[in-house]
């Protein structure tokens, strides 16, 4: 098949886009760098710089014709869409309308679509969700992603575009910005490997599900044929603290300072695991590299380059 990747420069974009490759599908990748990173597309991916804003993206389509989206470009950060929801809502619904009106218009057959557990649940009123959990962000992000969840059946409904869309847990693993605002794997092991002080926000006791980047790949290939119409979950099932993650990768790495709590995030939830259980019924998925062996391989990815700075 021939697929665009959007956001495919970015931390999960991009290792979608190895893995179509390795399955022998051609792939066009569009990113405006904003977060993302040019190193991190496949030389053998065709590149463009590019806002999915942008009219220019009919041009694209009309030049392609792709047979499927993957969607994984988005504003993704929770305390800065509290402070621009505008930016939010522009980029994340109606760049995701431009896209799917040059789907509709070029006749793409189906889309996937990146949405995100935490932020479109807000806080659980159980534990671990499942699909059926009520819909209510506390944040202009998670309600960004969410209202354009809703366009995808009305042009399903109207034009016949198939589409899958996946609610993701804590996703981490190697290519995760370490200076991020999201992301605290990534983040802790920069610190710890830097030998600075590393920051829990509020008690650390907030719970999430932590799914390596390697099993979020996995739905995504198998939503190539599978799961239309569909929203999944993707996650454990299990909470894990972030105190834990803390302790975990101190005895990795054998960082030697003291946990210090700052102060708690605005908007942030207290706990989110997610019930996969039709993820697996449906599409055949379930995570499999657990916490300690992913933790393990993230590390070994950041660890030489961290190096590599100390020295210079």
């Amino acid at each position: 098949m021939k697929i665009l990747v959007t956001g495919g420069a970015g931390f999960i974009g991009s290792h979608i886009v190895d893995a179509l490759i390795g399955d022998g599908h051609k792939v066009v990748v569009i990113d405006d760098l904003s977060t993302g990173h040019k190193e991190n597309v496949n030389s053998k991916a065709t590149f463009h710089k590019m806002d999915i804003r942008d009219p220019a993206l009919a041009d694209l389509f009309a030049m392609e014709h792709f047979d499927l989206v993957n969607h994984q470009a988005a504003r993704g950060n929770v305390r800065a869409s509290l402070d621009d929801p505008m930016t939010y809502a522009d980029v994340n619904v109606r760049g995701g309308i431009n896209l799917l009106e040059c789907c509709r218009k070029y006749k793409t057959k189906k889309i996937i679509y990146s949405s995100t557990g935490g932020c479109v649940y807000g806080e659980l009123q159980y534990v671990p969700a499942d699909e059926k959990h009520p819909i209510q962000p506390r944040d202009p992000y998670g309600a960004s992603k969410a209202s354009f969840e809703l366009y995808l059946p009305v042009y399903e409904k109207n034009y016949g575009l198939k589409y899958t869309v996946f609610r993701y847990p804590n996703v981490y693993g190697p290519r995760q910005d370490p200076f991020g605002e999201a992301g605290v794997v990534s983040i802790f092991i920069g610190q710890m490997l830097r030998g600075i002080q590393a920051i829990i926000n509020g008690d650390g006791e907030q719970l999430r599900d932590y799914v390596y980047v390697s099993d979020v790949v996995n739905a995504n290939l198998l939503a190539l044929v599978n799961g239309g119409g569909g929203a999944y979950n993707l996650g454990w099932g299990v909470g894990v603290s972030v105190n834990q993650i803390f302790e975990n990768l101190k005895k990795m790495i054998n960082y030697p300072l003291a946990e210090v709590h700052g102060p708690a995030k605005l908007g942030e939830v207290r706990r989110c695991y997610l019930d996969a259980n039709n993820a697996h019924l449906e599409l055949g998925w379930k995570p499999s590299v657990d916490l300690e062996e992913g933790l393990r391989r993230t590390l070994d990815f950041f660890s030489p380059l961290f190096a590599d700075k100390h020295k210079k």
